[in-house]
């Protein structure tokens, strides 16, 4: 294929929708801020949203648990994205796992308009079911990146989030290491056998 201006001019209006998703501690956030780096440098207009459900480390930024951050739009709805994405290259969201499940059609409809959409979320909740929205946004995507923590018990890959308090049943809760601790398959079924 030759390139011309306009071919290229059409290709960095494509839009597209990148995943990363994976465990607890296995790094989706800090991919993503590499990811809106690289966007910065490139000189491209972004706009970052977290669901308003997340205050663990801080209420307007999204932060990673080394600590790295960046100010962030927090919205209640998914469609609210809609309406603050205007005359924007790149939207990234992270905590996708919280949002609700219209967030697939708003991503959808933000790349059709040629915006490139970076998620980030948990792709499975402590019981190693789908989470929310994510199954749906991995089937549309462009990208998939599944990211891996390391198993606190014997130091293999980690895929699972392993939620250490017993007392609570439900599928959201927020929390840290306290809270949660990355484990491999044999290490959670073992686990789990003990519970």
């Amino acid at each position: 294929m030759i390139y011309t201006e306009n071919t290229i001019h059409e290709t960095a209006n494509r839009g597209s929708i990148e995943v990363i998703c994976g465990s607890m501690f296995s790094g989706k956030t800090e991919e993503l801020l590499r990811r809106l780096k690289r966007a910065k440098i490139a000189k491209q207009q972004i706009e970052i949203f977290k669901p308003a459900i997340d205050t663990r480390y801080s209420e307007i930024e999204i932060t990673s648990h080394d600590r790295n951050s960046i100010p962030s739009t927090v919205v209640e709805h998914s469609s609210n994205i809609l309406l603050l994405a205007s005359n924007i290259e790149v939207v990234a969201i992270d905590e996708a796992q919280f949002f609700d499940m219209g967030l697939v059609d708003v991503c959808q409809q933000l790349a059709d308009q040629g915006i490139r959409v970076i998620i980030a979320g948990l792709d499975m909740d402590f019981k190693r079911n789908p989470f929310g929205p994510m199954p749906n946004l991995c089937a549309i995507a462009d990208d998939v990146e599944k990211v891996h923590a390391i198993c606190v018990e014997c130091g293999k890959l980690a895929n699972y989030s392993f939620r250490l308090v017993s007392t609570n049943d439900k599928q959201v809760m927020l929390g840290e290491l306290e809270e949660y601790k990355p484990l491999c398959r044999q290490c959670y079924i073992r686990l789990n056998e003990k519970k």
